[in-house]
């Protein structure tokens, strides 16, 4: 049996996290069949759960990819621009689905809380760093304490995606990152 590459399985692997997106966004975890997984990827049960132990493995690495490339983007480019680019282009952002879908298995499944407390520390340290450093080049208030920014701009995040996830976006909401912008920064003597 000739051997698999590992660009082959790196783009399988892509593949399946791909079409799981779309599928546990468009019908949540539990509304996600086996048989609609398939559809979305495009592969047979075998192929994806030779990947993925179960439906629960498949999401749970869903979701640190997911972690890992908003980790990325915030910690480069901030996460108030996060949001500015979510109300730009939406359509960039496949994982909002997958996020309210965390949120809602944080709290009712206490096995998938333990696991998942351990990846979002990724992202709140990289978010953490750059205020962090932000802060340190005077471009922040520092009258407030970073981890209480830090979770001010968790809730304005929660509440943009469930907004955009709800179809309940406006022109509005860039005002309001303007306003969440400049309500972080260092106010000019």
């Amino acid at each position: 049996m000739p051997k698999v590459s590992d660009d082959h399985l790196a783009a399988r692997r892509s593949q399946i996290l791909d079409g799981a997106r779309r599928c546990f966004a468009d019908y949540g975890y539990d509304g996600a069949t086996v048989r609609r997984l398939e559809e979305a990827i495009g592969l047979s049960r075998g192929a994806i759960f030779h990947h993925f132990r179960d439906k629960d493995a498949l999401f749970f690495a869903l979701a640190k990819d997911d972690a890992e490339r908003m980790a990325e983007v915030a910690a480069n480019q901030g996460i108030v621009q996060v949001m500015r680019d979510m109300l730009a282009r939406p359509e960039e952002f496949n994982w909002l689905g997958t996020r309210l879908e965390i949120a809602r298995r944080v709290r009712t499944d206490p096995e998938f809380r333990a696991g998942w407390t351990q990846r979002s520390a990724e992202l709140t340290a990289a978010t953490l760093a750059r205020l962090e450093r932000r802060k340190a080049a005077g471009a922040l208030r520092d009258d407030v304490p970073t981890d209480v920014l830090l979770g001010y701009l968790d809730l304005v995040l929660d509440g943009l995606i469930a907004r955009i996830a709800s179809g309940h976006t406006n022109e509005n909401l860039s005002a309001v990152l303007d306003l969440v912008e400049a309500s972080v920064r260092r106010k000019e003597s």
